[in-house]
């Protein structure tokens, strides 16, 4: 059997640089208005990477800090996870690849809008090139889902209710599909109870033979 072709540990690195110097959806933009704010793209992660967390974009909080989840989001999705903070953010083990890197800015009724379209057909496929030892992909929200998984007619909803068998399909890396962790998505929680009984074990038991 040949053997996998290695990738530099420089070239996450390098494409990550070049992300954050990305200013095309302040200057050309592709879809829509240019960005409202200044540009300040958010990655996280390294070839040596085993767990990657696929997610929306950045909010409020981490565009100002320019960290990835430092907010009650990430709270949660480090409770969901079984990880501490060192463990989160260590970016030997842990990548974070959103769907767009930047904040979007705010919608009218004071929510996020989505990702940017050109951020993930620019940058997504060449980020994921530099992770070549990705163990686990853990796909949050809808967009992220329907970029790694497809568009399903069930939404999200019918998405993460497949978990089981979207876990077990032969693919590498494996993917398990989540919810946003955000507060807005208490109500999601509370009529699906059983993504805490059923799905939060196994994912915690995934992340920790991801990480481990």
């Amino acid at each position: 059997m040949p053997q996998r072709a290695r990738i530099s540990p420089a070239a996450f690195d390098e494409t990550a640089a070049r992300l954050r110097a990305c200013r095309l959806c302040r200057d050309a933009p592709i879809y829509g208005a240019p960005l409202p704010q200044e540009p300040r793209p958010i990655v996280q992660g390294s070839a040596t990477a085993r767990l990657c967390i696929a997610s929306q974009a950045p909010g409020t909080r981490a565009h100002r800090t320019g960290r990835p989840f430092t907010d009650p989001s990430g709270v949660r999705l480090r409770s969901w996870l079984g990880l501490d903070e060192a463990a989160f953010y260590d970016a030997s083990r842990v990548a974070i690849v959103p769907m767009g890197s930047c904040f979007p800015g705010l919608d009218a009724k004071g929510g996020d809008r989505p990702p940017r379209r050109e951020c993930a057909e620019s940058w997504r496929s060449e980020l994921f090139a530099g992770l070549p030892d990705l163990d686990l992909i853990l796909v949050i929200g809808q967009y992220a889902q329907a970029w790694h998984l497809g568009r399903s007619d069930g939404g999200l909803t019918g998405t993460v209710a497949r978990w089981r068998e979207i876990l077990a399909e032969p693919r590498r890396p494996r993917v398990l599909p989540l919810p946003h962790p955000s507060w807005r998505n208490n109500g999601w929680l509370r009529r699906h109870p059983w993504f805490e009984t059923d799905l939060l074990p196994v994912l915690r038991a995934e992340v920790a033979r991801a990480m481990a």
